[in-house]
């Protein structure tokens, strides 16, 4: 005897593309936009892209400054 109380559901294969999460993740999405917290967010987003924009200008600028110092066998043209 099999005790049916037991038996694992089976999954919910949707296919090509999980329609349930992205109805959810566009419903979230609506909130959020709703919600008046988006300029706040737009905000502290703006803020990270740009101090990460810098830092990476001022790593550039590094690797720039080590060049001058490579052996021209290195970058020369053939």
């Amino acid at each position: 005897m099999t005790d049916k109380t037991h038996t694992p559901t089976p999954s919910r294969n949707e296919g090509e593309g999980n329609k349930t999460a992205a109805r959810r993740y566009n419903e979230s999405q609506h909130r959020f936009a709703e919600s008046g917290k988006v300029g706040p967010q737009a905000r502290e987003a703006e803020k990270a892209l740009s101090s990460e924009e810098r830092e990476l200008q001022r790593a550039e600028a590094v690797g720039k400054s080590h060049k001058a110092a490579e052996d021209p066998e290195v970058t020369r043209k053939p």
